[in-house]
């Protein structure tokens, strides 16, 4: 049995979960509403304020997504409630950051400057030009646009300058000076 499948997940009050016969899962809470559609084989049950994955058999394909499933649905309902949230930092002279409107504009030492649309529902804070907070309700999404900003130009081993994650370390390597 998957360990973090058979683990049983707590439904907040403020959180209502609606699950149609083809498992098509509704969230609604606080901060939004999420749906997604699991794969129809899964059993997803509904206790009260617990829910609970099951899956029908034990081939190798219910194995692998029977915790994928339970995992899922528990970001679903902290994203409903808490939220999640990615913070950047940006290291290097000049390198700086903005949101102008709907989009992020990064200034990396190219000879232009990086513009990305910021995805929907998600909220993006630039503080001191540096320090880029990415929030929303969404785990994936959030994930994904922070990778997306870190890619703009990821952090170099000789001075450590690029666009990194707050709790992020970055091993530093020996110029050619450390002969």
């Amino acid at each position: 049995m998957s360990r973090i499948g058979k683990m049983v997940i707590q439904v907040p009050a403020t959180v209502t979960v609606s699950i149609s016969p083809d498992n098509d899962v509704v969230v609604k809470g606080p901060k939004g509403q999420l749906e997604f559609r699991f794969n129809e084989r899964m059993k997803i049950v509904q206790d009260g304020t617990e829910l609970s994955v099951a899956r029908p058999n034990n081939e190798m394909f219910m194995k692998k997504i029977h915790g994928t499933t339970r995992a899922l649905l528990a970001n679903m309902i902290k994203g409903v409630t808490e939220g999640f949230k990615k913070e950047l930092e940006i290291r290097g002279v000049g390198y700086r950051a903005a949101v102008q409107g709907n989009t992020v504009v990064l200034s990396m030492g190219y000879s232009h400057p990086v513009e990305l649309p910021i995805p929907e529902h998600v909220k993006v804070e630039v503080t001191k030009n540096t320090a880029v907070r990415i929030e929303g309700i969404d785990k994936q999404v959030v994930g994904e646009f922070a990778a997306k900003i870190r890619s703009v130009r990821k952090p170099e081993p000789y001075l450590g300058k690029g666009i990194r994650y707050v709790d992020e370390y970055v091993p530093r390597k020996a110029g050619k000076t450390a002969k």
